[in-house]
């Protein structure tokens, strides 16, 4: 092997790590906007409820308890295939969907449009910070960020 192609091998090895990592951050986002959700969510329906509702109110009690603790959430996690990462969103009753896919060497992140494929067009490229830093600002559990209307680089695409 000569050292320029060590040297690039290099870079790239570097460069999925880095991928690897911002999906794993990305995941750890979307853990946290769930349980932000659920607290706001279970909150507000516990403050609709009449003072004669005890048992409901004590149940968006114990769910706010849970979400604030970490418990019960959905779980978000990457699944390395051949050429993705797969960001994997568990409910709590154990199924499994994909929430986007990113691409193990670009870093470029897709919508997903099915279990195995992602949809067309690239909706951030975590290489470029702001783009990266605007997704994480974004991000939202239920994967609203990642459709063309809402994505700031496929705006005028199309």
């Amino acid at each position: 092997m000569t050292s320029s192609y060590q040297t690039v091998e290099t870079i790239r090895k570097q460069q999925q790590e880095r991928v690897a990592q911002w999906t794993q951050e990305l995941c750890d986002a979307l853990v946290k906007d769930f349980q932000r959700c659920a607290i706001e969510r279970h909150t507000l329906a516990m403050l609709m409820c009449d003072k004669d509702e005890e048992f409901t109110i004590k149940y968006h009690q114990k769910r706010i308890l849970e979400a604030e603790s970490g418990d019960n959430l959905y779980k978000f996690y990457p699944e390395t295939g051949r050429k993705y990462h797969k960001v994997v969103m568990e409910c709590e009753d154990g199924s499994r969907s994909v929430h986007a896919f990113v691409d193990k060497n670009t870093g470029e992140v897709y919508k997903s449009a099915s279990w195995k494929s992602p949809a067309k067009g690239v909706r951030y490229d975590l290489r470029l910070i702001e783009e990266r830093n605007n997704m994480f600002e974004k991000c939202d559990w239920a994967g609203g960020y990642l459709y063309q209307d809402t994505c700031d680089r496929l705006k005028n695409v199309g």
